[in-house]
């Protein structure tokens, strides 16, 4: 039986944003779900260092973004308070698009014995496809939240979901994943 984690991703204010206000219950419920189930959360949050040090400006996504933004004092940066971390929750920052970039995410999970990685957060085409198909080339069981996941462009969400990321792992909606937590007890 393999341990599972719950990876909630860029679940900070300034990408909220950005997303439809339907997106956020979607998140708290798969973290409600999680916590009542005594699965570990882990979350992943986009910290640049201090004038974008460690962006490199070829860098598509990150060599363009304003040198204040996503830094440990961007308040924006911060975890939207409906799904901040708890106490004794694991926080892990990342400096790419990907949860395992720049960090010691493998080593997390690791130390923690998980194998089975559950995704939850923006943007579907970002750290959601990153992450799913990293995790699943380095032999992780990965299921994503479909609802607990999405994306400023709804058709690319539905086209990863449907036709990319289901080839990967599993997909599941967050009442789906907890129905399923129910039933293996």
């Amino acid at each position: 039986m393999s341990r599972t984690a719950l990876l909630l991703m860029d679940l900070q204010r300034t990408h909220l944003a950005h997303m439809p206000d339907e997106y956020l219950p979607h998140a708290v419920r798969a973290l409600e779900t999680a916590r009542a189930a005594g699965i570990p959360v882990i979350h992943v949050a986009l910290r640049l260092r201090d004038a974008h040090t460690d962006a490199h400006p070829r860098n598509k996504v990150f060599g363009a973004l304003p040198p204040h933004l996503f830094t440990a004092d961007d308040p924006g940066a911060a975890f939207h308070p409906d799904v901040a971390p708890a106490d004794g929750e694991i926080v892990v920052h990342k400096n790419r698009v990907s949860a395992f970039a720049g960090n010691n995410l493998q080593q997390i999970l690791a130390a923690q014995d998980i194998s089975h990685l559950v995704l939850a957060g923006i943007a579907t085409g970002g750290i959601v496809l990153s992450t799913a198909l990293q995790a699943a080339d380095l032999d992780y069981q990965v299921t994503v939240l479909s609802d607990a996941c999405a994306d400023p462009k709804p058709a690319l969400h539905d086209t990863l979901i449907n036709d990319i990321l289901v080839r990967r792992g599993g997909v599941a909606t967050v009442e789906e994943w907890g129905r399923s937590l129910h039933a293996a007890v």
